[in-house]
């Protein structure tokens, strides 16, 4: 019998960290840098806590990191089993664990996305349909994507099924591809944000995608539109019969959160998220 792995054994180690006191500003810069969304806090690299893309999102109104860091996010042991993370993960709903040594250091970070090779590995022949357990909010094409950010900041989901008048799977529609849409509203400038007029534009372009959901204060303006003019077309699918670890595999290789799963006669039946894998480990 093949040892369980740890948490050490899959995590990134020496992650970049969002360091304290610190500010919004230094942070989504450093986000952007390393094309991160979420990153450990520390302070004399000593775990705190952790920062994502959503907590901006959820604190518009805040400057400093003290303000908008996650204090009581979980956190792991290097040597703690993987089966452990994973209840870590699934009782908290989150995506992100710190991982830290017996004297609180921050030695690393362990994402849900880091476990799909091993679920891949394993071969687990449950068909994915088992799995399920989250909601799936399917969006019809002719929404527009002003009513789609809604939905998004009400619900908390941020990746949708797109369907037409006939229910056909058509796309499927993330925050990421509403802000490539988006058009920051005059009232925030590039120097608001820490931005030189001299900075590499996918600096600005990125920074697009860490902005807040809200738009109800002006500060994200989008187009007129549809969803079906933003939304990415013939989604790549899973069938419900599709094993765990295959779907792992595609996820994997396609660097995808979630996936639309279809029927036999490819009807839309559900949307299949890391979580929903990860929680056959246990």
């Amino acid at each position: 019998m093949k040892e369980e792995k740890k948490v050490k054994d899959l995590m990134t180690e020496d992650p970049i960290n969002a360091e304290l006191p610190g500010n919004r500003v230094d942070v989504i810069n450093k986000m952007i840098e390393h094309e991160l969304t979420g990153m450990p806090v520390v302070k004399d690299s000593e775990l705190k806590g952790l920062i994502t893309r959503i907590d901006f999102f959820k604190n518009p109104g805040e400057d400093q990191l003290a303000l908008i860091y996650r204090k009581d996010q979980p956190d792991i042991l290097q040597d703690a089993s993987i089966k452990e993370a994973t209840k870590i993960f699934i009782e908290n709903e989150t995506h992100y664990l710190p991982v830290k040594d017996e004297k609180n250091s921050c030695v690393g970070i362990l994402t849900t996305a880091d476990i799909l090779p091993y679920i891949s590995e394993k071969e687990i022949q449950l068909p994915v349909e088992e799995v399920i357990g989250r909601e799936c909010v399917p969006l019809y094409e002719k929404t527009p994507i002003k009513v789609a950010l809604q939905t998004m900041s009400l619900t908390g989901i941020y990746a949708f099924p797109v369907v037409d008048g006939e229910t056909v799977l058509t796309g499927i529609i993330t925050d990421r591809d509403l802000f490539d849409m988006s058009e920051i509203n005059g009232q925030i400038e590039k120097s608001d944000l820490g931005l030189e007029d001299d900075e590499e534009s996918w600096s600005w372009q990125g920074l697009k995608n860490v902005m807040k959901l809200y738009y109800e204060e002006s500060m994200i303006d989008l187009p007129n539109i549809c969803v079906d003019d933003v939304m990415v077309e013939d989604p790549l699918t899973v069938y419900d019969q599709t094993t765990v670890s295959k779907a792992a595999q595609m996820m994997t290789e396609n660097d995808f959160g979630q996936l639309p799963v279809v029927n036999e006669m490819d009807s839309l039946e559900a949307m299949l998220y890391e979580l929903d894998l990860i929680e056959t480990l246990l």
